[in-house]
């Protein structure tokens, strides 16, 4: 980790709000659109969360997680997560060391504030269970010794949605340690004539110091942010929207399975955390409703036959946050 976003003394959390919101026109240098996405990453580092990243090869994914880690001043790691990758390739292993005749530890990289779990469906099952404890305990144990994780760490996977031959579904239990799924669509028009614009101007994706993007927050950004974030409070009927909403996946005759009691807490704390960087000490109604979509669509499972008929996990959440009332 880099020390370039510590500074001496304590960062206030108007301070850090500004520095936060600056980081959307940074990563802009390097990558057009995709705003949404990129405070989707800020909300998962304010919440020690992760995000699950879906789109079609070419639409940046990579570029964004790198470049949002340059502007925060964080350590990122990459792995490409293969059918023969295993978990000590990404958690680290024991390495004999023939000289001392003794066992050290290697740490993997895993051991980054921002990990890039790419293409995270095409490894198999048991090399995906490897992140479990990480994402869940910000821990990993390799001989039964367990090994904290920098903080803050983050884990950003990708999947393409077009590719199912060699892949590997990720299980319910592994989506539900995602703090959002985030659909990176095929750019509009206007936005891939500005990209190919800067490509023709000598855009290098790969050197994104020359491309101007420069650290405007850090470590003690984000640690005043979170104690901000954790003061915000919501009403009790927000509440009861929040939970009115996940009890409704679950008798939706379209789903096999609907939001868990883990899944009303996400949601919760997303929308507390764009709440804050949207200014407030509250949380509104507005807000559930802005989050809901890539907090839940991918904590339900559409049935077989729903599917033949067209139905989607984002249509039904659409129709869910459209059928539940909302309080005033």
């Amino acid at each position: 980790m880099t020390d370039s976003g510590d500074v001496d003394g304590e960062v206030g959390p108007d301070e850090a709000r500004e520095a936060l919101l600056a980081l959307r026109r940074e990563v802009a240098k390097a990558v057009v659109g995709h705003d949404s996405a990129v405070t989707g990453l800020v909300i998962a580092l304010l919440c020690r969360r992760h995000v699950l990243l879906e789109g079609v090869p070419g639409v940046a994914k990579t570029l964004l997680v790198r470049s949002v880690a340059a502007a925060l001043s964080l350590e990122d790691r990459r792995v490409q997560f293969t059918p023969d990758l295993m978990p000590g390739d990404v958690t680290g292993s024991l390495v004999y060391d023939s000289r001392s005749a003794e066992f050290s530890f290697r740490p993997g990289p895993v051991f980054a504030n921002l990990l890039l779990a790419d293409e995270i469906n095409r490894t198999p099952p048991k090399t995906q269970a490897s992140l479990l404890e990480a994402m869940e305990e910000y821990q990993v144990s390799v001989d039964g010794t367990p090994r904290p994780l920098p903080d803050p760490f983050v884990v950003a996977a990708t999947q393409n949605p077009v590719e199912y031959e060699g892949t590997y579904p990720l299980p319910e239990a592994q989506l539900d340690r995602f703090l959002l799924k985030l659909v990176l669509p095929l750019p509009p028009r206007d936005d891939e004539i500005r990209m190919l614009s800067r490509h023709a101007e000598g855009f290098d994706p790969r050197d994104l110091a020359a491309a101007g993007v420069r650290p405007v927050a850090g470590v003690a950004h984000l640690r005043a942010a979170r104690a901000a974030v954790a003061q915000v409070t919501a009403r009790p009927d927000v509440l009861a929207y929040v939970v009115d909403l996940c009890r409704a996946t679950r008798s939706s005759p379209s789903l096999r399975l609907g939001v868990s009691p883990r899944g009303a807490t996400a949601l919760l704390l997303a929308a507390r955390s764009w709440a804050w960087l949207s200014g407030r000490t509250y949380v509104t109604p507005d807000d559930v409703q802005a989050l809901a979509l890539p907090v839940l669509r991918h904590r339900v499972a559409v049935r077989a036959e729903a599917e033949l008929e067209g139905v989607t996990a984002d249509g039904v959440v659409s129709g869910v946050l459209g059928a539940v009332p909302v309080p005033r």
